[in-house]
């Protein structure tokens, strides 16, 4: 095996408000899947000159996207009607979950999972197995097949579900502490420490969670956090101590620069302020937030607040896999607040910017040099509206504003994990 190199419109984005752009690019792999080199054609460096080169002409070569809050167990749920995130938890997730106890069903699930994250682009993702071990094993098992950053973990809930999802303190500990043991720093694998929200956690289970964080300080922990009024007058009920929903996280100590919290879309400016103090991130979640009437979340009073903000697709809440109608809708939703994202924010935001939120920036995110080669291949064109709409398109930024508005995994030729094709369309 020796180094070969990947052309075409090569292009990702340092910050967000950079689009680095070369309209004929090129990016050298390393046999292990790194990058060596990257930047324009005519700047290829002379002992990479006889590569061999898989041209992609026209097509855009962008970093892989990072979804940085999805759920595993859901993958065949989009599109499932509840009331509202109370109502469709009862009717619909808790009994898809429990489907994942069978060890059988976890692996076929975690097959489609992962085939459809690939063919939507998407790389890397810190994702919510359910409460069994039989799924974390699946996903990870198949993730590490497959060369993907993986971050994933069992859900910790033993309240207020159905015995068959429900765990208790103890055992939602002795797991995680065994399921770190068996996958965590494997291959591109990260354990998550993942209670599912305050309503379904015990606040013993809750400490817990906090004793697996403090003895794992740079491991990620995940949960939802100020979703649905509902949830947020259930969580003032079974915690009448605690001043807000996020004080009942942060008096387990389970905030912090590795935590992530889903959705956070009715905080007050006190917790907005304790959350940006810790450097813990919210991440948003469009199309399930309006999909389950929870709310509209306000992108740029969250940065106002110096919150720190990631981007997903929470399938299946979400209705897309596709991060591109995750970014169209987000687009949207901050437009209904006054407030238009560029585009370079948006795709930031898709790429690296999910990767600082997971701290895996270094690894990932972008075309620097030493990062894997995690690639995506687009074709601006791909659909005969897209087809139509580029002809009015004048640079880089009209041909992607187009694209995250219009496109979805059509528009995704190919996909290379650490180096490898692991999608083509086709």
């Amino acid at each position: 095996m020796s180094n070969f190199m990947i052309k075409g419109q090569v292009i990702d984005f340092p910050d967000a408000q950079t689009i680095r752009h070369h309209k004929k690019g090129a990016i050298v792999v390393s046999p292990q899947g790194k990058i060596i080199w990257s930047g324009a054609s005519r700047k290829l460096p002379k002992q990479h000159a006889k590569l061999n080169v898989l041209d992609h002409g026209e097509k855009l070569v962008m970093p892989g996207f990072i979804d940085p809050h999805i759920h595993f167990p859901q993958y065949r749920m989009l599109a499932a009607p509840g009331k509202d995130l109370l109502d469709w938890l009862n009717r619909f997730t808790f009994p898809e979950e429990a489907l994942f106890k069978n060890e059988d069903h976890a692996v076929r699930a975690a097959k489609i999972f992962l085939s459809m994250l690939l063919a939507n682009g998407t790389t890397s993702a810190s994702a919510f197995c359910s409460s069994h071990v039989q799924s974390v094993d699946a996903l990870f098992s198949i993730a590490a097949q497959f060369g993907m950053c993986m971050i994933a973990g069992k859900t910790m809930m033993d309240s207020n579900a159905p015995d068959d999802v429900r765990d208790t303190a103890q055992q939602s500990y002795d797991d995680s502490v065994t399921l770190i043991e068996r996958w965590h720093g494997n291959d591109r694998l990260q354990y998550a420490i993942t209670p599912r929200f305050a309503v379904t956690s015990s606040p013993e289970q809750l400490r817990l969670a906090g004793v697996l964080l403090k003895d794992n300080p740079d491991m990620i922990m995940q949960t939802h956090l100020s979703e649905n009024h509902d949830e947020i007058t259930t969580v003032a009920k079974q915690f009448p101590q605690a001043r807000d929903y996020t004080d009942v996280y942060d008096s387990f100590g389970l905030l912090g620069k590795t935590s992530l919290f889903g959705h956070g879309i009715h905080l007050s400016q006190d917790e907005k302020a304790r959350l940006a103090e810790t450097q813990s991130r919210i991440i948003h979640c469009p199309t399930s937030n309006t999909f389950l009437g929870s709310g509209l979340f306000d992108l740029n009073a969250a940065k106002t607040a110096g919150m720190k903000v990631g981007l997903a697709t929470d399938v299946g809440g979400g209705t897309s896999y596709s991060m591109f109608k995750t970014m169209g809708e987000a687009y949207k939703v901050a437009m209904l607040s006054g407030y238009k994202p560029p585009v370079s924010e948006l795709l930031h935001m898709a790429t690296l910017g999910n990767a600082q939120c997971l701290n895996i920036d270094e690894s990932t995110g972008s075309f620097d040099e030493g990062k894997w080669a995690d690639i995506i291949v687009l074709d601006p064109q791909a659909t005969h509206t897209q087809r139509f709409r580029q002809q009015l398109s004048t640079d880089i930024t009209d041909t992607l504003f187009s694209l995250i508005t219009l496109a979805d995994d059509r528009s995704i030729m190919a996909t290379y994990v650490a180096g490898k094709r692991k999608y083509r369309a086709g």
